[in-house]
């Protein structure tokens, strides 16, 4: 019997939902809710295989009210659209089932929310404006609460609570025999028992059973555990699911600086301690040792960086030390490391504690020598698992099967007694994927080599001399890659299929009706091989008995082939460079907004598709618009040393990342994190986007360089033509403005030009501010005396440039002090003639944006 496999996305899902007695989703509960309230219903939203060999995920809606489950299943969407465009999720996808659980809550929102959010008209439970204060009054199925959130602003832990308030009055609301006063932790054992448990087949208690629960609100929060939680409309609301879920299923340990996010503690001075990722040694102990992480030490980080030793982890600032700069385990919004992945992907291979890759096989024991032999694993989205078949034992002759999961002994005539061993490995090892460099056979929870039992299976059997009894015709797909929304373009297909005792059935694959080449009967196929053009296409894979053509399968899949776009758009700039790359200028920092796009061929309702970002190579960020600000339509917030927001600081330019404890930045500067410099300088952010199948689209980058400083306000603008200008007193602004005659600045006057040309030259002596933004000035250019700021950027100077005695007062302390000071800055121009520089109060500076002089350089140009 075909196993039919589900994958319903949150728009078809809502089809049908809600009974006709409710009415429609109304945005606002004048009426209150119903009573009894309607009973949770399970949705299969991922099923790749029995649930007793799956890690199975069930997701539990908290705190959305009957007419809300809309905007759960849109969560349980975005949730996931990230999990599965995150390693190991993404290649180990089929290696999980998931399950969403809608369950009417009879207020909205979280108990004890620091930030009393209230409910939109739209149903959302997110930034308004408004408050309602951290009150503990609100009844919501889970119970969920804010850890002390009725008192600290800065709560974020958010776990099952207490009965709520008055919970015998709301008696009517609940099936008959369930105790309205029960706890979160009673009415999410009470609901997986009663209503999840039955569709799994497996107990709540299994092992490989984990949930998630997502409640309500916009505000920021979760907890990890076997019941972790999570926040259902903050923007990092995804990104807090995959951080906890490092720490239920992987045992993953916290890296960030703090216990309390405003406090600083002193440095962890204890022994080594318990965790795999944390050390008190540093990167040459380790790897003299031969110590933890020594392994990864000197690989460039796949969350950013260098592997090593970095200071600070495990909740103090300083004294333990993590393999990453930076990790999902210190910041959300990153990937996983190394030293985290080749952890996390054995915790999913092995089915978490069971340990064992799951393999199912011919029944052990003596088979007849015309017989066939078969395994079935589970199969990786991006790469093949390796089938050895030998005769003679675990060191027999390796038979040549081209990776077969079939042996057909027939073909072998093997005498009885002759013992058949196969191997099923999981290529994870440095001659492989190098996801795993621990060789070890061990299966405990930290050394799990990529010789153990969760990558490695074998089995045996003994070949009899009693001939097999041929098995009926039959040809039938027992299980395949999930067919209920598009693969992706370099993904391996697979199909499993019956087995008859004396054959193998034949397997044909087809693509938009053309057969594919399969000389091998394989059950796989690997799309990436072909190297499909973009576009979508359909696929077949057909099964058919040997003993009878005539009996036949077939499954049909949409193959995705169109990369998804992440188009940007950037906050308006001083001024932008010249260059095959886009390359803005700004002071200070910049806003990015990323609009991640695919084409929805092949898809019956819009998915979410995932926007990342990249900042200086330093490891891929998903991007979520901005913390504390309505999604989608708030930016990325880049600054020089990032935004405060709430003890946490978001978007940082400077030392550490894009994600810091803001005390960070106010670290002494001999204190073992300290030093922090903010970012001024030239930067490269590349984004991209990955879609629902699992694409990954082509990168696409700009620069953008950032400037200490800003313009002072206009007192005077001029547009359009002009005279010769002199500037005596004030402020005098140049916008599109074309001056014939030249531009002299006086002592105390500033002049502020942008996108304008001027014929004549440019002189100023004295001047407080001179700044040439994005235009050209045609004629010999002296810039003297000036006492508080000169800045060109993306301009021309058709003649000479002199820059000399000019003072620039210094709008950054910090960066100064520990980056060095810096003079005029001159930053992507171009001087057609000589460029002199003297005097200054410090030398010129070009923040990473180089010019270009057609003459001679000297003073402290030279080094320009």
């Amino acid at each position: 019997m075909r196993v039919k496999v589900a994958m319903l996305a949150a728009a078809a899902l809502v089809a049908g939902m809600l009974s006709a007695t409710m009415g429609p989703a109304s945005g606002a509960e004048a009426d209150g809710p119903p009573m009894p309230l309607p009973n949770p219903k399970v949705h299969p939203i991922q099923v790749t295989g029995p649930p007793a060999e799956r890690l199975n995920l069930i997701i539990l809606g908290d705190g959305y009210q009957w007419d809300q489950q809309q905007v759960f299943l849109e969560d349980v969407d975005r949730n996931l659209a990230v999990m599965w465009a995150t390693e190991p999720f993404r290649t180990y996808r089929n290696y999980m089932n998931v399950y969403a659980v809608e369950i009417a809550s009879i207020d909205y929102g979280v108990r004890c929310d620091p930030d009393g959010r209230v409910r939109h008209p739209d149903g959302t439970i997110r930034d308004t404006g408004e408050r309602e204060g951290p009150i503990d009054a609100k009844n919501t199925a889970l119970r969920m609460i804010y850890q002390a959130g009725c008192s600290d602003p800065l709560s974020r832990g958010t776990v099952y609570g207490g009965a709520p308030v008055n919970c015998a009055n709301f008696a009517a609301y609940y099936p008959p025999g369930v105790n309205p006063c029960e706890t979160g932790s009673q009415a999410h054992n009470r609901i997986i028992d009663t209503y999840v448990a039955p569709v799994l087949g497996i107990p709540r208690t299994s092992q490989n059973v984990q949930t998630l629960a997502i409640f309500n609100t916009f505000t920021y929060g979760g907890i990890g555990g076997t019941n972790a939680t999570t926040s259902g409309g903050s923007p990092q609301g995804p990104l807090i699911s995959l951080h906890e879920i490092g720490h239920s299923l992987g045992t993953l340990a916290d890296e960030y600086p703090y216990s309390s996010r405003d406090v600083v503690r002193a440095c962890y001075t204890g022994g080594e301690p318990g965790s795999f990722h944390h050390t008190i040694r540093s990167a040459e102990q380790l790897v003299e040792e031969q110590h933890k992480w020594w392994r990864w030490v000197g690989e460039e980080s796949l969350s950013g960086g260098i592997i090593g030793a970095h200071e600070g982890g495990g909740t103090y600032p300083c004294g333990q030390r993590r393999p990453s700069e930076h990790s999902m385990m210190r910041w959300i919004g990153f990937d996983f490391d190394q030293v985290g992945l080749e952890h996390m992907v054995a915790r999913v291979t092995g089915m978490r504690n069971s340990g064992q890759m799951n393999v199912r096989h011919t029944p052990a024991g003596t088979v007849a020598p015309d017989s066939v032999l078969w395994v079935e694993s589970g199969q990786p989205r991006y790469h093949e698992l390796e089938v050895t078949w030998r005769v003679g034992g675990p060191d027999g002759t390796v038979l040549d099967t081209n990776n077969g999961r079939d042996l057909d002994l027939g073909e072998l005539n093997l005498p009885a007694g002759t013992v058949v061993h196969v191997e099923v490995r999981d290529p994870v090892g440095p001659d492989g994927i190098d996801w795993v460099r621990n060789p070890s056979t061990n299966n405990t929870a930290t050394n799990s080599g990529f010789n153990g039992p969760r990558f490695v299976q074998t089995r045996q059997w003994t070949v009899g001399d009693t001939k097999a009894t041929p098995s009926a015709p039959e040809a039938t797909i027992t299980g395949a890659t999930m067919n209920s929304q598009p693969v992706a373009g370099d993904e391996v297909v697979f199909v499993r299929t019956n087995h008859p005792t004396d054959r193998i059935v034949d397997v044909t694959w087809s693509l938009d009706g053309a057969t594919l080449p399969n000389p091998h009967n394989s059950r796989n196929l690997d799309l990436g091989a072909l190297n499909l053009a973009p576009g979508t296409y359909r696929l077949v894979a057909t099964v058919t008995d040997p003993a009878d053509p005539g009996v036949s399968d077939r499954m049909e899949w949409t193959v995705d082939n169109a990369r998804p776009t992440a188009p940007r758009t950037l906050s308006e700039p001083l001024t932008r460079l010249a260059g095959s790359t886009e390359h803005p200028v700004y002071f200070n920092g910049w806003d990015m907004w990323l609009d991640p796009q695919d084409d929805r061929t092949g898809y019956d309702e819009d998915r979410y598709v995932v926007g990342q970002l990249r900042l200086n190579k330093q490891g891929w960020f998903h991007y979520f618009g901005f913390p504390e600000q309505p999604m989608p339509e708030s930016p990325f917030q880049f600054r020089h040393s990032g935004t405060n927001v709430k003890a946490l600081t978001y978007g940082n330019l400077g030392t550490g990342g894009l994600s810091k404890a803001t005390f960070e930045q106010t670290l002494p500067d001999n204190h073992p994190s300290g030093g922090f410099v903010p970012g001024f300088g030239t930067h490269l952010v590349e984004h991209r986007a990955i879609d629902a199948a699992g694409n990954i689209g082509q990168p696409s980058a700009y620069q953008a360089t950032v400037l200490p400083g800003s313009s002072p306000d206009c007192t005077t603008t001029l547009t359009g033509a002009q005279k010769k200008l002199v500037v005596s007193s004030g402020v005098t602004c140049l916008k599109g403005a074309q001056v014939n005659g030249g531009v002299t600045v006086r002592a105390g006057a500033s002049l502020v030009v942008s996108d304008s040309s001027i014929n004549g030259g440019l002189t100023a002596t004295g001047a407080e501010a001179v700044q040439l933004l994005g235009s050209t000035v045609n004629g010999g250019s002296k810039i003297t005396g000036t006492t508080r700021d000169v800045t060109i950027a993306g301009s021309r100077v058709n003649g000479s440039l002199t820059l000399s005695d000019n003072v620039q007062a210094t709008t950054n302390e910090r960066f100064s002090r520990l980056a060095g000071a810096y003079g005029p800055i001159l930053v992507g121009t171009r001087i057609t003639e000589s460029l002199t520089c003297t005097g200054n109060s410090a030398a010129v500076k070009d923040f990473g944006a180089p010019n270009t002089v057609d003459g001679t350089k000297s003073g402290d140009c030279a080094a320009l």
